[in-house]
């Protein structure tokens, strides 16, 4: 991986990020995207699919599809600098991105779409129309009901593998019963579903890059033992607010998170290794593998 090195004093890009999660034997599994190479954002890394929040998302026919009350939305991301629009935006960005990334549909007619539905949507998809399009003219509601705030990161002025800034809100949900999701070919490459400590292990082995952000909440997300342990946490919780803080340590790049001595803020908002060491090439754990789930 790349490092960046470069300072951005832009304001960071909201965006919207979704952990999908599977019931798998012994557990459950996540799903990932790889960037492709040439991407200016992580590029070559696994991540879960997402993307900036557009315009287009803040429309109020695309927000009135939205299957839950704005104040709702609003609470569970617990923001009071957000107005209720933008927060129903983000959700709106979050299953949009989800659609066009890896053709999950979080939308359907009295509850989530079955693969029947989602075929139809992709055809309509393929064919030239938007997530926005699809949803009206198939007459959907996108359905939220099932999705939580999970974290949110803030990109520090000094990225370290991307030339840009974003804020992002991550949210957990269960694939829809009977759906596939696949890759777009365009924007990403490939894509697996991993069990999150698996994930850590070929990451590790050095068989897959992964971002800091998708490190860290892959050593979150191996604490748990199932899907609905998973959303239940993060059901019971405000998302924690994930600001990184950039420094060099005896010539190396570190990464400190809240708890560590080198952050500003003292208390964890995340279990996993307090600060990540840019070492042979990737980011690891300053005290090595087993610190990601200590």
């Amino acid at each position: 991986m790349q490092l960046n090195e470069k300072v951005v004093t832009g304001a960071p890009i909201p965006a919207a990020s979704v952990i999908l999660l599977r019931d798998a034997p012994g557990g459950f599994e996540v799903f990932l995207v790889q960037r492709h190479s040439k991407s200016t954002s992580f590029g070559g890394a696994h991540v879960f699919p997402g993307g900036k929040v557009d315009k287009e998302d803040h429309d109020d026919a695309a927000v009135g599809r939205l299957a839950a009350p704005r104040d709702a939305m609003h609470r569970a991301l617990g923001e009071t600098a957000l107005d209720a629009t933008q927060a129903a935006a983000l959700h709106f960005a979050a299953c949009r991105e989800t659609f066009e990334e890896c053709g999950v549909l979080l939308a359907g007619r009295q509850g989530r779409a079955d693969a029947g539905l989602q075929a139809e949507a992709l055809a309509a998809h393929r064919e030239g129309a938007s997530f926005a399009d699809v949803i009206e003219q198939m007459d959907l509601s996108v359905d939220v009901s099932g999705m939580s705030p999970w974290s949110r990161w803030i990109t520090p002025v000094m990225p370290s593998l991307s030339t840009k800034r974003f804020d992002t809100r991550f949210f957990v949900v269960a694939l829809p019963g009977e759906q596939t999701a696949l890759h777009d070919n365009r924007e990403a490459m490939d894509s697996l579903w991993v069990d999150p400590r698996q994930g850590l292990d070929r990451y590790w082995a050095n068989e897959m890059q992964l971002a800091p952000p998708q490190i860290m909440t892959l050593a979150h997300l191996s604490r748990f033992k199932s899907v609905p342990d998973v959303l239940a946490d993060a059901g019971r919780r405000a998302p924690p607010l994930i600001q990184p803080e950039p420094m060099q340590v005896d010539g190396l790049r570190v990464v400190a998170y809240p708890g560590d001595p080198g952050h500003p803020l003292r208390e964890r908002a995340m279990p996993g290794p307090s600060r990540l060491v840019f070492r042979n090439g990737h980011f690891e754990p300053n005290d090595g593998y087993d610190a990601f789930f200590a």
